[in-house]
């Protein structure tokens, strides 16, 4: 089958192509369709705008469309930032900014209590814009005090992941390859769940 990814982000773009070689489809860039519509990421949670980001290419593109949208739950922050993830700071997608506040926000809080947590929400619409499937990924981890790592890709080089029983464990995201990340990451987590429910969500005949 032919799927859109329906983000413009790069970064994510390419970490999202990187992670769905192994399924079997055939993976559409915005770019090979003359772009997408950019939507207004307005809903309460992080389902909430996948879901709406899916429908809005898939009625655009009329395809299948896989949405994403991810982002920082920290917990000394009562879940911020939460769906403003990226655009913290006022301008979205200013990584830099974003993660210079996010240090200020945190100053003087103490180690045990800078627990975060990344989360990624998946939609995937059917050609017509309605909801074919729905799935959620989450990776623990604390907030760092200073950066760590060259792999910088939002949060990134502040984010330890801290789940036991991984080789991983210990290490800041921007620290990891891409392999090693995505066997960890909320966007790795939330594909592998995409991968086993997408056959029984998607009717071949209509692929």
């Amino acid at each position: 089958m032919k799927l859109l990814l329906a983000s413009n982000n790069q970064k994510k773009l390419k970490e999202l192509t990187r992670i769905l070689e192994g399924l079997e489809v055939r993976l559409v860039l915005p770019r090979e369709i003359g772009g997408i519509p950019d939507v207004d990421e307005d809903q309460p949670d992080f389902a909430g705008n996948a879901r709406k980001k899916a429908r809005s290419a898939a009625l655009a593109s009329g395809m299948w469309a896989l949405a994403d949208d991810s982002g920082l739950e920290v917990e000394a922050l009562g879940g911020a930032p939460g769906v403003f993830s990226a655009r913290y700071a006022g301008t979205h997608g200013d990584d830099a900014a974003n993660n210079a506040r996010l240090l200020r926000e945190l100053a003087g809080i103490a180690d045990e209590r800078r627990g975060a947590r990344f989360v990624c929400a998946l939609a995937l619409a059917r050609p017509d814009g309605s909801s074919a499937l729905e799935v959620q990924g989450t990776a623990a981890g604390r907030i760092l005090r200073a950066a760590r790592g060259t792999h910088d890709f939002g949060y990134d080089p502040l984010f330890e992941f801290t789940e036991p029983g991984f080789a991983e464990t210990g290490r800041g995201f921007a620290e990891l390859e891409a392999e090693e990340k995505a066997r960890v990451s909320h966007r790795g987590r939330a594909l592998r769940e995409l991968a086993k429910k997408l056959p029984s969500a998607v009717d071949p005949r209509s692929a």
